[in-house]
Formats: C-alpha cells, structure tokens, sequence
C-alpha cells in the first residue's frame, strides 16, 4: 500500500447525469499522482453503443480505463453491464436478470486485493435499487468507503444534496466530502447557491468545477478525455 493512499471512495451523487463519471476520472488521477495503484469501479452501467467494430461500449466504463491507465476491456471494471439506458433495476427485470449485490461485491474485492485504492461510481443517486431488497446504499454500506457526493448545480439541487446526505449519513457511511459541478448551463445565483450547501453540509467542500471548456465537451456516447479529466482534477482537492 502506498503511504497515506486511501482505500478508495464511493462516488454517488444527487441525481443521474450530475458528473459522477468526470469526478470520479478526476479522483483516479489524483490518487495516481500521489503514486497509489488506484483504479475506477461501477457495479452496474445501463446503456451501451456499438462501435464500427461490432464491439459493444458504455462510455462512463472507459472514461474510468482511461483515468485508470487501462487499455479497453482490459479489466473487468462491472460486473453488469445492461444495454438499455433506464433504471438498471428495470432493465434487469426485463431480461430476467438478477442484479446481486454480492456479485458486485465479490468483483469489488477482487480489485481491492490487487490495487492500493478503488474509486467505486454509484449509478444514478444514492438509493437506486438493484431489486426489491437491495439498493446502491446497501453496496455502499458493505464496501464501508468514504463517500464523495456530487452535486449538479441546478434548480432542487439544495434540496437533492441535504437528502442524499441524511440517506448516507443512515448507513452509518463517512462523507468524506462533496463537490459543487457547474453543469452544461450555469444555473442563477451560483455562487449563492453554493454558499448555502456550504453552511449546511457537515463534510468539506472540495472544489467547484466549472463548465468544461468547448474543446473539451464529449459528444454523445464519448467518454470524457484525458484532458477533461485533467481539467476537474485541477479544480478539486483530495479529502484529508
């Protein structure tokens, strides 16, 4: 184990499509520089595209090889990969599939006795059900990992994160910190609106991330870039 590198994080956030993928790249770099073997981890991805290959892809799975230093499919980063893009529990039910949280957390395992930290990405919000008795706080709770909440700056967002936390917070889970991301349109009042999560969540603030510059815009079933995750790192601190 590297010296002073954490186990790993679990990264949830307030609501699908706040930037869980880009934050979570970022933190793999981070982590990477500080010279822990450090690699990304999702328990379930719903939505795949098909390249000229034939070759089927979910874009958060390869933006985490790409923060990870992994050449495509060159580890098994999830364990249920679904094709539809929709609530996995949903999808799951359709094809008569069963999302297990042991089978996620036996592959969640395996990458903690091979790397120094694992940064875990939550799908969707912090209670997205995996069936009708398991959700993502239960894998949570069993990975037992600090947890980074990402906030998408947006309209309800103060609402959504105060929530998100009293659900973490009921698992007994440590909220190592939290994020404000400034999505794809600047929401009004900004800075104010960050103000006030700052005065009323208990966990430090570890950065803003500005909208990404246009060059660095993915386009639709991209995954992020080297150079997105770069810029988010350089705007967002490790938890002490």
């Amino acid at each position: 184990m590297t010296l002073n590198a954490p186990a790993g994080f679990f990264v949830t956030g307030t609501d699908t499509e706040v930037g869980k993928t880009l934050i979570s790249g970022a933190l793999i770099l981070k982590l990477r520089e500080m010279g822990a073997s450090t690699i990304g981890f999702k328990p379930v991805v719903a939505g795949t595209y098909t390249n000229s290959s034939g070759q089927k892809f979910n874009e958060d799975l390869e933006t985490l090889r790409i923060a990870s230093g992994l050449n495509s499919q060159e580890q098994n980063l999830c364990p249920y990969i679904l094709d539809e893009a929709a609530a996995p529990h949903l999808v799951a039910q359709k094809k008569k599939v069963r999302l297990d949280a042991t089978l996620i957390l036996d592959a969640f395992n395996t990458l903690t006795s091979a790397f120094d930290s694992v940064v875990v990405e939550g799908a969707g919000g912090f209670l997205v059900p995996l069936n009708n008795e398991e959700d993502l706080g239960d894998v949570a709770q069993a990975m037992d990992l600090p947890v980074i909440l990402v906030v998408g700056m947006r309209l309800g967002c103060i609402n959504h994160a105060l929530l998100s936390c009293e659900a973490i917070q009921s698992r007994q889970l440590t909220i190592a910190g939290w994020v404000a991301n400034t999505l794809s349109e600047e929401m009004p009042l900004l800075d104010e609106n960050i103000q006030s999560l700052k005065e009323r969540i208990f966990a430090p603030f570890l950065g803003v991330i500005p909208t990404l510059p246009q060059q660095l815009h993915k386009s639709d079933n991209a995954p992020y870039s080297i150079e997105a995750l770069r810029f988010a790192a350089g705007h967002i601190k490790l938890p002490e």
